[in-house]
């Protein structure tokens, strides 16, 4: 029985992906920027050869639709693969808009394809994970890297154009992503299912589809030059255009709660005293902080008293295997 052990960080978009253009093939209408976190991680170990199908997630065994999901991803790696036990842990609360499905593929990904039988050739190249990767959840193609990465939409029926890649390494740009925990619970609304129903009945989503690549291009030109004002602004517009397209839905997608308006308007009274500090969101209510590391502490004792925790994250590193065997 071959087995491989992983772990992958999650990444936050900060140019946002919302919406597909192939659900089959998880191919997305628009491109994306995120950073990879440093501290949030899974692990995850696949094993080959075992009597049957076995997913544990968190110590607990899952038979659901994640456990489906998984198998079906394995079922792409590997079509004619023997049974397996996969167990995954994070170190985060799961499906609470913090990005685990994004290190959980990705994580899943590295380790199955390495305790496999994909040809080293392939293993080579983390493109071919990447595309790999996104097959399971669309974010995990991102968290093949560490650093600032960028996820090209490509425009191939196939998809073998649409992977991601990094454009700056870790060390790049001292930053810290703050992120404010104001409800740990699972989401109602699963991403996939919020992203089908926004296409179709917003009337907004065409117009988001229309302007990401401005929101991207000028995203990328601000990392070139370290100008986190301007970064920051066009990471907040790029997230309020997407709750802003959900919410015009019918009925209205909605993950924000008002503990994460709080936060919001926290940070704008930060910014009018010099702080310069900028919030997005994924599909759920936590909000996450960009900042200069030099202000990371002050901006958490801000808003520590709206949030039930807060964590000061670093920019993070690339998926490893610590084990195989």
């Amino acid at each position: 029985m071959r087995s491989a052990t992983a772990i992958a960080h999650p990444n936050i978009a900060l140019i946002k992906y919302w919406g597909k253009r192939d659900r089959q093939l998880n191919l997305p209408s628009v491109s994306s920027l995120s950073l990879t976190l440093d501290t949030f991680q899974t692990q995850t170990t696949v094993k080959w050869g075992s009597h049957s199908d076995s997913f544990v997630l968190n110590g607990t065994k899952n038979q659901g639709k994640e456990a489906q999901k998984v198998f079906s991803f394995l079922n792409l790696l590997e079509p004619n693969r023997p049974y397996c036990q996969v167990e995954s842990f994070n170190n985060f609360p799961t499906a609470a808009g913090l990005a685990s499905s994004s290190s959980a593929f990705a994580a899943l990904a590295l380790a199955a394809s390495s305790a496999g039988q994909l040809p080293q050739a392939a293993l080579d190249q983390r493109h071919t994970l990447s595309v790999l990767a996104r097959q399971g959840s669309g974010s995990a193609c991102r968290s093949l890297w560490g650093g600032w990465v960028l996820w090209n939409k490509g425009h191939k029926e196939d998809g073998t154009d649409s992977h991601a890649h990094p454009i700056h390494p870790s060390d790049y740009w001292d930053l810290k992503l703050i992120v404010a925990v104001v409800s740990s619970e699972p989401k109602k609304i699963g991403s996939t299912a919020g992203m089908i129903h926004t296409e179709k009945t917003s009337p907004l989503y065409p117009l988001w589809v229309q302007s990401s690549d401005d929101d991207l291009e000028e995203a990328v030109h601000a990392i070139e030059h370290k100008d986190i004002q301007r970064l920051g602004a066009v990471m907040e517009h790029s997230m309020l255009k997407m709750h802003a397209t959900m919410l015009a839905a019918r009925p209205a997608v909605r993950y924000l709660k008002p503990q994460s308006l709080s936060v919001l308007d926290k940070l704008e009274d930060l910014r009018s005293d010099g702080v310069l500090c900028y919030g997005t969101m994924d599909a759920g209510p936590n909000v996450k902080i960009l900042c200069e590391a030099k202000h990371a502490d002050r901006i958490s004792q801000a808003i520590s008293p709206l949030t039930q925790a807060v964590h000061i994250l670093g920019v993070g590193s690339d998926p490893q295997i610590i084990d195989i065997k």
